[in-house]
């Protein structure tokens, strides 16, 4: 058996069970319906959106966790248009506003608000979530923002803290070579970072030069997590890599992977998870893959009721082999906003660029452009390719596109065009938080 995920213990405590008493769904359960009327009464009584989208529901119609499917849902361009009218504090009261800037469309930026209180049950969730992967002795260079107090970063040192180990921020990135010199003098032995920044690292020559089992453990978070990154850094490193599922709507944490790396085992003392229908929104059955819907329950700053995330997952039907029995959501499977039309009927997500591509050993970065020439949709692919690049690559990265069955099939109706450039200059690929995503420039989008 694995070993438990020290968020079963941790969320064991926080609802009030005794020592001698094991976490169990009725309990948990129970807990999370009192915390879910009371946070619904909460932003009925101090926020002017709640109270005015809830169209007179109220607390007293939750009788079971159920009941919340009666309830509309929050989406992100609500906040984008009045972030203020959410709050259920004065502005005084805040201590971090974090704003997310829209990414390749002129869309308004999203505000969200946080008290400290709210900042501290993050730390908290870092602190226990960390302890999946470290332990004493441990170095961890976290490579994400953290030069803002309540910046992420900022909160992990602070959760590392607790456990007696040194986080170190490091951001920006800066170039590969320095980075992995720091690594390897600092003596780091865990990193966390995004998916496409630790494959940059992983692919540099220097990389296999690290001591022989320095690097114990990976934390991959913040976009999406191709099987392919995960196995290259295996491979090289020989380490662990897990996952966190968060956002920053959802205080940043959400959920992160015990040892047995097969789903994220949820925060579920703070946040309530939901599987939606992405069309019809209508609640899902256990293990059908949906849209992920949560509600903070323990939000004081800016709650959010019923928040569609775009992600799409699953809730995981079997039992961990760590034997806890918090609920696991399967890995992200992609994100609504990130899926275009091609050729007119064929639906390409960018995860699925990233697992195609980043299968090619060569292959650091790319970005996606699609557009629109004579009637036919383009996809302009620009390729970041590594110095050892040869000749074949050319060939294998156009095999690699064509074994994905969309692009492959409107290619063969004559409909869409796919046209990698590839190059080794890294000085058009940014290197921020932004999720990776396939700029789609024929409905009026434009470049950041």
């Amino acid at each position: 058996m694995t070993t438990l995920t020290p968020l079963e213990p941790w969320i064991r405590r926080k609802i009030g069970l005794p020592a001698t008493e094991h976490l169990n769904r009725p309990a948990l359960e129970e807990y999370q319906l009192r915390r879910l009327r009371e946070t619904v009464g909460y932003a009925i009584c101090h926020s002017p959106f709640y109270r005015d989208r809830l169209g007179g529901l109220s607390e007293v119609d939750i009788v079971t966790l159920a009941d919340l499917g009666r309830f509309p849902f929050t989406y992100s361009a609500d906040i984008c248009k009045d972030d203020l009218r959410f709050l259920c504090v004065s502005q005084r009261e805040i201590e971090r506003v974090v704003t997310l800037k829209s990414s390749g469309t002129t869309a308004p930026s999203k505000r969200l608000h946080f008290t400290a209180e709210d900042l501290e049950q993050t730390v908290d969730f870092f602190h226990h979530g960390m302890s999946t992967l470290v332990g004493p002795g441990d170095r961890v260079l976290i490579l994400m923002p953290g030069e803002l107090p309540g910046s992420v970063g900022d909160l992990l040192v602070k959760g590392l803290f607790r456990m007696d180990l040194e986080g170190i921020v490091r951001w920006p990135l800066g170039e590969t070579d320095g980075l992995l010199d720091f690594i390897a003098s600092k003596g780091i032995t865990s990193l966390v970072g995004l998916p496409g920044h630790l494959l940059r690292v992983v692919r540099h020559p220097k990389a296999a030069q690290l001591t022989k089992g320095q690097i114990g453990s990976v934390l991959l978070s913040a976009d999406y997590v191709p099987e392919a990154v995960v196995r290259e850094l295996k491979r090289v490193w020989g380490c662990l890599v897990f996952n966190h599922y968060g956002m920053t709507e959802m205080g940043l944490g959400g959920g992160v992977d015990c040892r047995a790396l097969s789903g994220y085992h949820l925060r579920e003392v703070d946040l309530l998870f939901e599987i939606v229908d992405p069309v019809d929104g209508r609640p899902l059955p256990e293990g059908e893959t949906g849209e992920v819907v949560f509600t903070t329950l323990t939000r004081k700053g800016m709650p959010l009721i019923r928040y569609r995330t775009g992600d799409m997952a699953s809730f995981i039907t079997e039992s961990c082999t760590c034997g806890a029995v918090l609920r696991r959501l399967g890995h992200v499977r992609g994100r609504l906003e990130t899926m275009v039309e091609i050729a007119g009927c064929y639906r390409l997500d960018c995860s699925d660029l990233s697992e195609s591509l980043y299968s090619v050993p060569e292959i650091i970065d790319f970005q996606a452009e699609l557009s629109r020439y004579d009637g036919t949709d383009l996809l302009a692919l620009t390729i970041l390719l590594c110095n050892a690049a040869g000749k074949d690559t050319i060939g294998r990265v156009k095999t690699a596109l064509m074994d994905i069955p969309q692009i492959r099939d409107a290619t063969a109706c004559g409909k869409f065009i796919v046209d990698p450039i590839f190059s080794t200059d890294d000085a058009g690929f940014p290197q921020g938080t932004t999720k990776k995503t396939i700029l789609d420039l024929r409905h009026g989008g434009s470049k950041k």
